[in-house]
């Protein structure tokens, strides 16, 4: 059993541990776990990976349900999935189209899973689901920004007293066009999982992720999408100091570590 299983979380608060790159799990008080985005290759060279140990044995924790944001392999990995569903295959997912594509793909045929789509509203028990835009379908061609090349999803997760913002992989002018910060505001997240790239067109910069922050009115902001990848790292005391003083604030989660939030 992973250590996570036992966290106990106060009323009120919300049980987080990152994995690295863009992998999170949720708990909150009554005990429910959401598991996001499972990367947790196992064949991993110091070319390639910033850590050699996968993060996380699959089979050691029982999420109540998996959400996936978009499949990109280090955010719908077959290889997790399958083990998950081995495990237990009587948990459901939730995410895009291709992503459920990509599980029939692995061989989960039998999985129960939900397609989701921008503006849907799920809930999972005691969680409500609600899913926004990270890349619009039609991308943005102010900014010279060509339609992704699959379904990019966010989530607003309200656990029941935390409201929980995950970015996925937003367009990197994000924080600049209220099509896309709207919905997302209007949800009243605390606190927002926000994936940047420093030096790479694709992703929110240091600045932009910032600007994202501040518009979308959290009150704390998690840097994601590093500690993974030997090529595609950044120092997140970096991304921390382009936050402005009075806020959000920063909350930097070591690297397979679990922090109690509290809002």
């Amino acid at each position: 059993m992973h250590p996570f299983e036992d966290l106990v979380v106060p009323a009120g608060d919300l049980g987080i541990h990152w994995f690295g790159q863009s992998s999170y799990a949720l708990k909150n008080e009554a005990g429910a776990i959401v598991l996001i985005d499972p990367y947790f290759p196992r064949e991993r060279t110091p070319e390639r990976f910033v850590h050699l140990l996968s993060p996380l044995a699959e089979e050691s924790l029982r999420p109540d349900f998996v959400l996936l944001t978009h499949n990109h392999r280090d955010h719908t990995w077959p290889e997790s999935l399958l083990r998950i569903g081995a495990a237990f295959p009587e948990v459901p997912y939730f995410g895009p189209h291709e992503s459920e594509a990509e599980v029939r793909k692995a061989g989960m045929g039998t999985a129960a899973f939900t397609v989701v789509k921008a503006g849907d509203q799920l809930q999972v028990g005691a969680v409500k689901l609600h899913a926004v835009w990270a890349k619009p379908p039609d991308g943005v061609p102010q900014d010279q920004i060509e339609p992704p090349d699959v379904t990019h999803l966010g989530f607003v997760i309200d656990t029941g007293s935390v409201r929980v913002y995950i970015s996925g992989d937003p367009v990197h002018t994000f924080g600049e066009h209220e099509s896309l910060l709207g919905p997302v505001r209007a949800l009243r997240p605390q606190i927002g999982m926000l994936t940047c790239q420093p030096g790479e067109g694709e992703f929110p910069s240091f600045a932009g992720s910032a600007k994202m922050a501040v518009a979308l009115g959290l009150k704390t902001a998690v840097p994601a999408h590093y500690s993974c990848f030997a090529k595609r790292n950044y120092d997140p005391q970096e991304w921390k100091a382009h936050l402005p003083a009075g806020g959000p604030a920063p909350l930097i989660i070591p690297y397979n570590q679990s922090v109690i939030y509290t809002p």
